[in-house]
């Protein structure tokens, strides 16, 4: 049975949907400050009265789409199990992830120095609506446990 090939397998994240209050708000800071494109706006599939916006590259991409509903009057979240810690962008070198760090503190977006994590480094800042962000540089992946 070893030599069958796998009939199913991931191939990576298609995207992540997070919940926001403001989708002007948070357009402002995913297109605008962080530079992704807004690649579609839409009704929810699942919920027709929440729009839907959808961040990526420019050809939205699956693995590059990150997407937000929109509830403005929805309580706030807690943190714990069955909740999500963060969001990890990929940067292509430590200069890149440098200039993200100085160009978000210039336009007043709160971000941690480096931080190395031993095969790769990160820092990390807020969303609009608290949602934490990782920016990471490229590193060698993980070796197999």
């Amino acid at each position: 049975m070893a030599d069958e090939p796998k009939r199913m397998a991931l191939r990576g994240l298609h995207h992540v949907t997070a919940i926001c209050r403001d989708l002007e708000r948070t357009t402002a800071f995913y297109r605008d400050t962080l530079g992704m494109a807004l690649v579609q706006r839409q009704a929810n599939d699942d919920d027709p009265d929440a729009r839907h916006f959808w961040f990526g590259d420019a050809t939205g991409t699956p693995g590059t789409l990150i997407s937000f509903l929109e509830y403005a009057d929805m309580a706030d979240g807690s943190v714990g199990v069955g909740s999500t810690h963060h969001v990890a962008f990929v940067v292509d070198s430590a200069e890149e992830q440098e200039a993200w760090r100085d160009y978000l503190r210039g336009r007043g977006v709160e971000c941690t120095d480096v931080f190395d994590r031993g095969g790769f480094r990160s820092i990390y800042l807020r969303d609009p609506d608290g949602h934490i962000l990782e920016i990471a540089t490229r590193g060698p992946g993980f070796a197999l446990a």
